[in-house]
């Protein structure tokens, strides 16, 4: 029995305009985006052999990042074809390739480190005891997905990155 080779990719999805409300980023409309560039760009070939073990596994609306598999091979047709994606739903995007890799784990890795160099951008606009408690929070990160707290959510804008903190009960959600 032969084992299949799985590539994964993580990605960014860049809103061209930055508006106040988040829009859902859900792995089914990701999926045909994607698919539909794969097929304009490659034809019917490419399309055929993407499709197959293709999956949106991980979409996560608040950071805008999604991890996409795909077999062995054909993931170089997608990541080919994901730079000719313009949007998602109704909303203008631009859409990054952070990591290609063959497990899991790693691209957990490479989206923490992100998201840690995102964050420590946004502290020098952050006023002294904020970025003292940011600080303190982002050496604390255990896991990549953490549980959300209560509290209210306030959205902090950076350079067309939205970055979601929680003020009060600070714990991350990245």
């Amino acid at each position: 029995m032969v084992r299949f080779k799985n590539r994964y990719v993580a990605i960014e999805v860049k809103q061209e305009k930055a508006c106040k409300s988040l829009t859902k980023l859900s792995s089914k409309e990701l999926s045909r985006q994607l698919l539909g560039a794969v097929s304009r760009l490659h034809g019917e070939f490419g399309f055929a052999a993407v499709r197959n073990g293709f999956l949106a596994s991980y979409c996560n609306e608040i950071t805008q990042i999604a991890i996409i598999r795909v077999r062995h091979g054909p993931h170089k047709l997608v990541t080919s074809s994901i730079p000719s994606i313009t949007s998602v739903g109704n909303v203008q995007v631009k859409i990054n390739t952070l990591y290609v890799g063959g497990t899991l784990h790693q691209c957990y890795k490479v989206i923490l480190k992100h998201q840690k160099e995102s964050l420590l951008k946004l502290l020098p606009s952050l006023k002294e005891d904020e970025r003292q408690y940011f600080e303190k929070e982002i050496l604390n990160l255990d896991g990549f997905l953490a549980k959300k707290t209560k509290g209210q959510i306030k959205y902090i804008f950076c350079s067309r990155n939205l970055l979601i903190l929680n003020l009060f009960e600070v714990e991350l959600i990245f």
